[in-house]
C-alpha cells in the first residue's frame, strides 16, 4: 500500500499541526493524529517533530499520537534566556507536562530518541505518574556515568564541545547553504540505511533549520548541559542512583 504521506511536506495542514502551552509561557506547536491511548513521540537532534513522519501515520490508526518541537526547535518557542535558565532536559520535560496538561492527559505513553530520551528521562524520573510507559531510541542516560568520557566517545562527541560555543549557531546558520552543509554530516553520517532519509526530505529539513533562531534554538540545549552536567551527576553519584521505575 503507498504511504499517502510520504510526499507530504511538513508544513502541509493534513500533518494536523495545532499549538499549545508549555512551561514559562512557551508557546508549543505540534502535530496530531489519531484517537485512543496517547503517545508522545520526543525527538532529536538535528531533527523536530518530522523525525516521526513515518510513525505518525501508521501509529496514528491505533493511538492518539503526539508529536511536539521541542523547545528551540521547529516551529516552537525559542525564548532567548541563559541555557541552563531555559533548555535543560527539565525545562523541556516541563513543557510536555504542560502540553499534556492542556491536552487533558493524565498520562501517556513516551517515545523518545537522542535529545527528546534524555527530556523523556527526566520526566520518569520527576513525574512518573504522568508516564505509563517508556520507549528510548539511542539514549543519552545518567547511568552511563563516567564511560561517556572514553576516548572512543569523545570521538564522536566533537560536535557537543562546537555547539557550546556562543558563535557556533552563527557559523552553522549563517544561510541555507552553510546549514545544509553542517546538517548533512550528521544525517548521513548517522544514518545506517541511507535510503531511508530522501534527498526531498532532507531539504525539508534544511528549509527549518535556515530559519531565524532555529540552529541557535537547537544547541541551546547542548549549552545548557555543558553547564548543568557536572551537577546532574555528580563524582560521588552513582548509575543506580539514577534508576527509572516506569516500565
Amino acid at each position: 500500500m503507498t504511504d499517502p504521506f510520504l510526499d507530504l511536506p511538513p508544513d502541509n495542514e493534513r500533518w494536523g499541526h495545532a499549538t499549545g502551552p508549555g512551561a514559562e509561557g512557551v508557546e508549543l506547536h505540534y502535530v496530531r493524529q489519531g484517537s485512543g491511548d496517547p503517545v508522545v513521540l520526543l525527538h532529536g537532534w538535528p531533527g523536530f517533530w518530522y523525525d516521526w513522519r513515518r510513525v505518525l501515520p501508521p501509529l496514528g490508526g491505533e493511538a492518539d499520537a503526539i508529536a511536539p518541537d521541542l523547545r528551540g526547535s521547529g516551529d516552537s518557542g525559542k525564548p532567548e534566556r541563559p541555557p541552563e535558565e531555559g533548555y535543560t532536559p527539565l525545562h523541556l520535560a516541563r513543557d510536555v507536562v504542560a502540553l499534556m496538561d492542556h491536552l487533558g492527559l493524565a498520562e501517556a505513553t513516551v517515545v523518545a530518541h537522542d535529545v527528546g530520551a534524555t527530556v523523556a528521562q527526566a520526566m520518569a524520573l520527576t513525574v512518573p505518574d504522568r508516564v505509563r510507559s517508556l520507549v528510548l531510541l539511542n539514549p543519552p542516560y545518567l547511568g552511563i556515568g563516567h564511560r561517556r568520557y572514553d576516548a572512543r566517545i569523545q570521538r564522536e562527541h566533537w560536535y557537543q564541545h562546537f555547539h557550546a560555543q556562543p558563535w557556533s549557531d552563527r557559523l552553522v546558520g549563517y544561510d541555507r547553504e552553510t546549514v545544509r552543509l553542517y546538517l548533512s554530516h550528521f544525517y548521513d553520517h548517522w544514518t545506517g540505511r541511507k535510503e531511508a532519509l530522501r534527498p526531498v526530505e532532507l531539504e525539508a529539513i534544511v528549509d527549518v533549520y535556515a530559519r531565524p533562531g532555529t540552529v541557535r534554538g537547537g544547541f541551546q540545549f547542548y549549552r545548557a548541559r555543558w553547564v548543568t552536567w557536572p551537577q546532574d551527576f555528580p563524582q560521588e553519584a552513582s548509575p543506580e542512583d539514577f534508576a527509572i521505575k516506569v516500565p
